[in-house]
């Protein structure tokens, strides 16, 4: 009998475990199999809802844990987007992001409110609702464009920044619409409105930042990271609904404030988008195809009519928005595909304006039957537009995306020579490990995933086997610490009579571009110290050398502040340590201020209006002036001082008061000192104009090419 009630095969399945495993399977075969016939997964996902669903074969309901799981996803997918965004293009690109909002806004409206008014014979009030479900949409094939790399395209900033402008103001239709309906549009409900969400905006743009700082300097284990993560998104999602305004626009809002924290190469940011692409959002997908009856389009004209002319009217408005926005800022086709696939899916705010104005009773007929604002052939039209137009947006992004993936691959194959990046990180301390391969995924170029090696030097009479065991498990821990970042690491462990010549013989051997040594939390420069660093790596090593002393984790770091000797630009290691420079604004988000001379701005000004970035330059003429720098460095700013070498152009006699200065007057920040390699027998740039010298660097990505290139005509 228990095995009779265990096995229930009655329909729809209540079994909870039985449930949670058909969604599972649903989730592993969707894009095995659809990936074969080239269907998008995201629509494959949706469909199979619609299959499983109560207007399928009934095999599961809709029922609140759908909903939770749903809800959830939803909230993933805007913070995701909040969360990915190249801030910097962000701001570069603003303007764009509100032109573009407002074009995907009003034109929809303007063709919702015809379509209502004089194709489907609508109120107009009625109609105005019909159009805000128009003009709003949800990032629905966000997803697809982490899987052929191009989420930090110009387009999708402009999208992901031109959505919470329309969705917001979409919301705000929705909400006056909603007064005007109970009579409560006057000052008050204005004022409310408008001082909610203004304070709401200040807690999530200003407070969780401070929060989320403080948060992540003193807690390090990776469960507690993720679940604040979690506590964030949802706290700034229920925020926002205490505000008046829908819960999206405060998980979108919720990514952008903790963008800067959460580095897109670290483990924390791996573990947020396997965990919302493998659970979260594949629920919310099924859940919105549970949504569908496709009966509707056998069983009611008016439906059919509804659904038509709503899918016809929003593809075409979406279109026109998108297109707009290409001939305004001259895009290429295929970011206009990804455009206007982003923004012609509706789900999130479209199924809360039309089940908000399914449940607004405007009158009664004649039998006593409710008269809805949004009544019941919209209701099932809308959800008929939910499928057509996500089935829409994953076949146009999924084209654009992959055209835009195939033209930078055919970019970077057109050269004969790739670039090779090798990273040798030192691992010596086991409590230095995290930090160190932290910083060495924020200094590397993003495409290359295999450039980092991990170092142990035992020296040889170091023969005792528990050492070597310990050596053993500072490497693997620095594997598990790289792969969490989703980044291969080569082990690497090396018997030497001394460990400093075991670094710089192995950093020749591998042909390193870049060396990573770290100090401990409790270690001083010592003034001995940094004349061995210096006569040592400066000399012998043709790697870029950064020394890297971590008093906080490096992604809560606000600013870095960068001190660089008179001439140091007449260097050929100069743009080779900028890049890595560059690299940090680029992959943290934080500001830069640089420390120079007149003419080493000049020429980090020129790349900077190529590649815009955070940061602030500061004409800086001797290093005898460092210690005026103490009154401006804050607790959460990291020091990198570019360091220099007797017979260069840039050597400085004080810098052996660095040490000094570092042990007094530091005692409470993150420093890096950075060692420009010196490519043997070559002096100076301006000695020997040797062009090959920068071909690495251009052949590395188009930050590296810009630099090379100002650095020549510098």
């Amino acid at each position: 009998m228990l095995l009779i009630n265990v096995l229930d095969t009655s329909l729809p399945f209540t079994n909870p475990v039985l449930k949670f495993l058909i969604i599972l399977i649903i989730i592993l075969l969707a894009p095995i199999l659809l990936n074969k016939l080239r269907i998008p997964h995201i629509l494959g996902l949706i469909l199979a809802g619609a299959v499983i669903g109560p207007n399928g074969f009934n095999l599961l309901l809709r029922d609140s844990s759908i909903i939770l799981s749903g809800t959830a996803g939803l909230l993933y997918i805007m913070f995701l987007a909040g969360l990915e965004i190249d801030l910097n293009d962000f701001k570069k690109n603003r303007f764009k992001s509100l032109l573009f909002g407002l074009y995907t806004f009003s034109i929809p409206m303007v063709f919702g409110i015809l379509v209502g008014v004089y194709v489907l014979k609508f109120s107009i009030l009625t109609s105005v609702l019909l159009a805000s479900m128009f003009a709003s949409h949800t990032l629905i094939a966000y997803p697809i464009l982490g899987k052929f790399g191009v989420a930090k395209n110009r387009a999708v900033n402009i999208v992901v920044g031109g959505t919470m402008i329309t969705d917001t103001l979409a919301l705000l239709v929705l909400a006056i619409i909603v007064g005007m309906t109970k009579g409560t549009t006057n000052f008050e409900f204005w004022m409310q409105l408008f001082i909610s969400v203004i304070v709401f905006g200040f807690i999530v743009l200003h407070v969780f930042p401070i929060v989320g700082r403080w948060f992540l300097k003193r807690y390090q284990d990776a469960i507690s990271q993720y679940i604040f993560v979690l506590v964030m998104l949802f706290l700034g999602a229920f925020l926002a609904e205490i505000a008046g305004i829908e819960a999206i626009i405060g998980a979108l809002l919720s990514g952008f404030a903790l963008n800067r924290l959460i580095p897109s190469s670290s483990p924390l940011m791996n573990r947020i988008e396997f965990v919302g692409n493998a659970i979260f959002i594949p629920f919310f997908l099924i859940g919105v195809g549970m949504l569908l009856d496709f009966r509707a389009f056998f069983t009611d004209m008016e439906t059919i009519l509804v659904a038509v002319a709503m899918s016809v009217a929003v593809t075409l408005a979406k279109f026109i928005a998108a297109w707009s926005t290409q001939k305004t800022f001259k895009f290429s086709a295929d970011e206009r595909h990804l455009i206007f696939g982003l923004s012609i899916a509706h789900a999130a705010v479209t199924l809360a304006t039309v089940t908000v104005g399914y449940n607004i009773i405007i009158g009664e007929t004649a039998t006593g039957e409710p008269i809805r604002l949004l009544g019941e052939s919209i209701l099932n039209g809308t959800i008929i537009m939910i499928l057509i137009t996500c089935t829409i947006s994953t076949f146009v992004v999924q084209k654009g995306a992959r055209n835009l993936s195939l033209f930078q691959s055919t970019a970077k194959d057109k050269d004969d020579y790739v670039h090779e990046e090798k990273i040798v990180i030192a691992v010596n301390n086991v409590e230095t490990v995290e930090e160190l391969i932290n910083l060495s995924t924020i200094l590397k170029s993003k495409e290359n995933k295999n450039s980092l090696f991990a170092l142990h030097v035992l020296k040889n009479n170091s023969m005792d086997a528990n050492i070597e065991t310990r050596a053993i498990k500072i490497l693997d821990k620095a594997l598990h610490i790289a792969s969490a970042t989703d980044n291969h690491l080569n082990k690497l462990l090396r018997y030497d009579l001394n460990i400093m010549n075991g670094i710089l013989n192995v950093a020749k051997e591998q042909k390193a571009t870049d060396l990573i040594l770290g100090l401990h939390i409790k270690s001083q420069i010592s003034e001995s110290f940094l004349g061995n660093l210096t006569d040592g790596i400066l000399s012998k090593c043709n790697a870029t050398s950064f020394i890297y002393k971590s008093l906080q984790p490096i992604s809560t770091i606000k600013r870095h502040i960068i001190i660089m000797p008179n001439n140091v630009e007449n260097e050929i290691g100069f743009p080779f340590w900028l890049l890595k420079v560059w690299n940090i604004a680029y992959n943290t988000g934080a500001k830069l201020l640089f420390y120079g001379t007149e003419q080493t701005i000049k020429v980090i000004e020129n790349v900077h209006a190529e590649h815009p970035i955070d940061a602030d330059f500061i004409t800086f003429n001797s290093w005898k002036n460092t210690k005026a720098l103490s009154s401006n460095i804050r607790i959460d700013d990291n020091l990198i001082f570019i360091l220099t070498r007797k017979d260069e152009p840039s050597y400085q006699k004080n810098i052996k008061n660095i040490s000094i200065y570092l042990n007094r007057y530091l005692t409470s920040n993150s420093f890096i000192l950075v060692c420009p390699f010196m490519e043997t027998n070559t002096k100076s740039m301006l000695e020997f104009n040797n062009p090959s010298l920068l071909e690495p660097l251009e052949k590395l990505d188009e930050l590296g090419k810009t630099i090379a290139g100002v650095f020549r005509k510098k």
